[in-house]
């Protein structure tokens, strides 16, 4: 039988607490260490041989595409090469939020339809079925808030696997603690002191983005139009107002000094929780500091007006200026993204592979999304029904084949 010895080589660093334990071959199979646990004495931890690795699970990307008459999806791989459409789901359906769930495998969309009004509508079958809600967002009676969209769904922190929220026209943030089956209002938002000042912008009284801080399950961001910025630090409990360095953009008609601020769209840095990306109505904002100011970016871009925003995982910020007033689209008639690599210090006009000319479209506020894969794919929807994407963070384009209705809302997924 053969004899199994215990070979004692003490690690290199003289000050180590560790030293390598070799086990033969023929009794063990393996390496380990023993961790000298001062007068206790010593514990063995065994390191089995590394196995062979099982291949990657080959992931599929889902584009959710929302408009005023429907959900579509493209389906792809990592390479993003070959997209295969799904779609119309949910037809004749006016679409304004859409998410896809990785946690379960699910896509939820905010939508409405003439017989039910605003709802919450779930499938698990990629759109092919859905299925409502057990109670949607719904305002107390006796309130004066009527609910008119719902602009935004976004899961919880990942600690919180039961966790969505909504955000909605009036202005207001739902919750649902139970995946989503029944939603609540947060009424600390809405009751904050100072709501009886909120005027709405031009498109309504709506809170339209909502940002979870990846690094504390307990803070969030929302942004409404025309109110500003509000952040809360104990899971929407409490409210702070995070207008500092914000201009008031109608101060001829807004004469509060707090209001006024009318946000577009807000976005979080994907590589640093608590910095925040912000298209303004006037203007594209930085905040370094979790909201409490804000400083703009945007000298070098042609116009400060525009609706969409967009960060990628490797630092790109991404917007698509447009001409303000009652035009709101890009300016010339080229589509341009523009994208700044060090904080707004810089842009770069990004143009190979969108039309230059004649092509006087406009990208509404979640109209532009990007994936988590390396390099980074960028997305953007027209209000003319095209789906432009980039597979290189931004350096070249390609047109999707299909063209679809006004395009509200771009998401991606990967499963």
């Amino acid at each position: 039988m053969a004899r199994s010895e215990l070979i004692w080589r003490p690690d290199k660093n003289p000050g180590s607490t560790f030293a390598t334990l070799c086990l033969c071959a023929k009794c063990f199979c393996g390496l380990g260490q023993i961790r000298l646990d001062g007068e206790i004495g010593f514990a063995i931890t065994q390191t089995m041989p590394a196995k062979k690795k099982a291949p990657a699970r080959k992931r599929k990307l889902v584009l959710l595409i929302g408009t005023v008459k429907g959900v579509f999806l493209y389906h792809t791989d990592e390479k993003r090469a070959a997209w295969k459409l799904t779609g119309p789901h949910l037809s004749g359906w006016e679409v304004f939020s859409l998410c896809g769930d990785s946690r379960n495998g699910r896509i939820l969309a905010g939508a409405e339809h003439f017989m039910t009004g605003p709802t919450i509508r779930t499938s698990g079958d990629f759109g092919a079925t859905w299925e409502p809600v057990k109670r949607d967002p719904k305002f107390a009676k006796g309130t004066k808030a009527e609910l008119k969209h719902i602009w935004q769904i976004v899961p919880g922190h990942p600690s919180q696997p039961g966790t969505w929220y909504a955000g909605v026209d009036d202005a207001a943030l739902f919750v649902s603690r139970d995946d989503g089956k029944t939603w609540d209002e947060l009424t600390g938002l809405t009751k904050h002191p100072t709501r009886p000042r909120w005027v709405p912008g031009f498109g309504g009284l709506c809170l339209h983005s909502i940002v979870v801080d990846p690094a504390n399950s307990q803070r969030l961001w929302v942004g409404i139009s025309a109110v500003g910025v509000f952040r809360s630090d104990d899971a929407g409990k409490t409210w702070k107002l995070c207008n500092a360095g914000l201009p008031n953009v109608a101060p001829e008609f807004i004469k509060d000094p707090d209001m006024g601020r009318c946000v577009h769209k807000l976005g979080l840095d994907p590589a640093r929780p608590g910095r925040l990306a912000m298209q303004f109505h006037g203007g594209v904002f930085i905040s370094e500091n979790a909201g409490d100011s804000w400083k703009r970016i945007s000298a070098g871009l042609p116009h400060d007006f525009g609706f969409p925003l967009a960060a990628t995982v490797g630092g790109g910020l991404f917007v698509v200026p447009l001409i303000g007033g009652d035009n709101r689209v890009v300016p010339g008639g080229a589509l341009k993204v523009w994208r700044s690599r060090d904080l707004g210090r810089t842009w770069r006009a990004l143009t190979k592979g969108l039309p230059q000319k004649d092509h006087f479209v406009g990208v509404l506020r979640d109209a532009m999304t990007s994936d988590p894969l390396t390099p980074a794919g960028v997305y953007l929807g027209t209000t003319g029904g095209e789906i432009f994407y980039s597979k290189d963070d931004g350096a070249s384009w390609d047109k999707l084949p299909a063209s679809f209705p006004r395009i509200t809302t771009l998401k991606t997924w990967l499963v």
